[in-house]
């Protein structure tokens, strides 16, 4: 049986799971939804301000919904870090820790929860024809990934966060 068609079809299907979309806004997912609701300090900068703090890429994905390739260096770099807490490049709002991290395989840091809920906003995301769950960081509005549920994983909330890498600032914990 030849393999290569199905093998091409679940690497195009990876590819979508956390690809780019225009254009981007930064709005909550629904007004008065109190679950999505930050609770944090907002960080407003003008374009020309994240354009002077952000990389390139960091500024493509943060702040025009943009995603990273996977397997890419952020991803290398994910996989051999240790404890610690990850926080947005953008605004340093911490989002995650090494705690919520897990290797589902995809070529994207993954983890199984935030590290604080109202630290991250979530909305529909209708760019691919379908729809997808847009994972934001609720300090800045940078576009962090995509949330995925129900997919078997062995977490406790069997949900994977596919973040861009790029997104992230990695802050190793203290010994």
């Amino acid at each position: 049986m030849n393999r290569y068609p199905l093998t091409v079809l679940g690497l195009a299907l990876l590819w979508v799971s956390c690809t780019e979309r225009q254009p981007p806004t930064r709005e909550p997912s629904k007004p008065g939804d109190t679950e999505n609701t930050p609770t944090v300090m907002k960080t407003e900068k003008t374009d020309a301000e994240w354009k002077a703090q952000l990389s390139p890429e960091q500024y493509r994905v943060l702040r025009q919904a943009g995603t990273e390739r996977p397997h890419g260096e952020a991803y290398k770099e994910f996989k051999h870090q240790g404890g610690g807490s990850y926080h947005c490049a953008g605004c340093g709002l911490l989002l995650f820790t090494s705690k919520e991290k897990f290797d589902s395989g995809c070529g994207w840091p993954s983890f199984f929860d935030p590290a604080k809920a109202s630290n991250v906003v979530t909305r529909e995301d209708f760019s691919l024809g379908g729809v997808r769950t847009e994972v934001l960081c609720a300090g800045c509005g940078g576009h962090l990934g995509h949330v995925f549920s129900g997919e078997g994983f062995d977490t406790p909330t069997d949900q994977r966060y596919c973040i861009n890498g790029v997104a992230l600032k990695f802050v190793p914990e203290e010994k």
